[in-house]
């Protein structure tokens, strides 16, 4: 027998594959103007059947945050995967082991000591990796800002090292701090810019550098020219959540991820109701707290997925969760979520989230429900 939303155990992860198939021909659309291939990220969703709808809407190659998804999705018949992880010395094992089997994998470093230690390993072992150079365009967390000195010494680390210096990576991190769309297009060009600008000190000392990729999901809706790059990456588009609500690259209706969950007691005379969908089911990322709108840990929906005014997933202990009202003291919350009321929450970050679960239950708008498994781990 399959399951409905009334059969299933909860909390449960639920896609939406309407609203997952529109954000996927929505970020397809916008790299098909920005003349550049789609390499999406998929660790947000770790699940084959995202990444097979996102390959059939015209996307080339995946970006992994490990070797694990690596393994998993070259398993799986996708060869052409770039670890945008600075590379550790100790996983330069795993990544041979990969390349060795076939798998097209390329791999990132931001310093002369990681580009030498991949020349090292590699010429023990007589192999050529493909490297990215990691460019911090924003200060957000790694990288080499575009005009210094260690850019050239680490291209040339590798190039003379044997290696093949497959060119330069950046990501914007610092978009999901933005919340309107000229910041977002105005940082798009930063990351854009400080990319092509790092390309270019390494063609003109004559070194090769013939990738280019950019990318975050904000960054990726809002620029406006994307010319020098020759990839953008991207990754939790296509679920969606509530900080990108905030960030304001999707509306309520786009988000595709939620977790459906059952209430299970009451205390009546603090306005709440005890639901079965704790940190556990949601995660604790509470990142809409230092935006504009304070989601805590999630926006209750109805079990068809309407959003309920004014009530939060407010506070999460590990297996529950406490439903209540932003405003005054909900005195019908009894009467209005009895025990046994199936409803649905939107999360915060929805790759925190999907990864609390070993699978995800696709919802067709017929109300068929299939189940897609997802991996864990590194």
């Amino acid at each position: 027998m399959q399951d409905t939303l009334a059969t299933l155990d909860t909390p449960a992860a639920l896609i939406s594959l309407r609203r997952m198939q529109h954000n996927i021909a929505r970020m397809q659309a916008r790299a098909d103007a920005l003349g550049v291939r789609l390499r999406p990220h998929v660790k947000t969703t770790k699940c084959a059947h995202v990444v097979a709808a996102q390959r059939d809407a015209g996307a080339s190659g995946i970006t992994v945050s490990t070797l694990k998804e690596a393994e998993q999705f070259f398993s799986q018949g996708v060869a052409d995967i770039l670890y945008a992880v600075g590379m550790a010395p100790h996983r330069l094992a795993h990544a041979l082991a990969l390349r060795q089997r076939g798998c097209a994998l390329q791999i990132l470093t931001d310093s002369v000591e990681g580009a030498q230690a991949i020349v090292d390993f590699g010429r023990e072992h007589e192999h050529a990796f493909e490297v990215l150079v990691e460019i911090d365009t924003d200060g957000h967390r790694s990288g080499i800002e575009p005009e210094d000195k260690r850019l050239l010494e680490v291209g040339r680390v590798l190039h003379e090292g044997g290696m093949r210096l497959a060119g330069v990576l950046t990501h914007a991190g610092s978009s999901y701090e933005l919340n309107t769309p000229q910041a977002i297009a105005n940082l798009a060009e930063q990351e854009r810019a400080g990319c092509v600008r790092a390309a270019e000190r390494l063609r003109d000392a004559g070194l090769p550098c013939p990738v280019v990729s950019v990318g975050s999901t904000p960054t990726a809706l809002e620029a406006r020219s994307l010319e020098g790059v020759t990839e953008l990456r991207a990754g939790v588009y296509v679920f969606f959540d509530l900080v990108m609500r905030n960030v304001g690259v999707c509306s309520e209706e786009d988000i595709a991820l939620s977790v459906l969950t059952t209430v299970i007691g009451h205390q009546a005379d603090k306005g709440w109701a005890i639901v079965d969908a704790g940190w556990m089911a949601m995660s604790r990322d509470t990142g809409t707290a230092r935006q504009q709108r304070d989601y805590g840990y999630g926006q209750v929906c109805t079990l068809d997925g309407q959003p309920l005014e004014g009530y939060l997933l407010s506070a999460a202990n590990q297996e529950h969760g406490i439903v209540s009202h932003e405003g005054p003291v909900d005195t019908d919350i009894v009467s209005r979520f009895p025990m046994g009321t199936r409803l649905r929450i939107w999360p915060n970050h929805a790759c925190a989230t999907g990864a609390q679960f070993p699978e995800y239950h696709a919802l067709a708008e017929d109300g068929s429900v299939q189940t897609w498994k997802r991996f864990h781990g590194w």
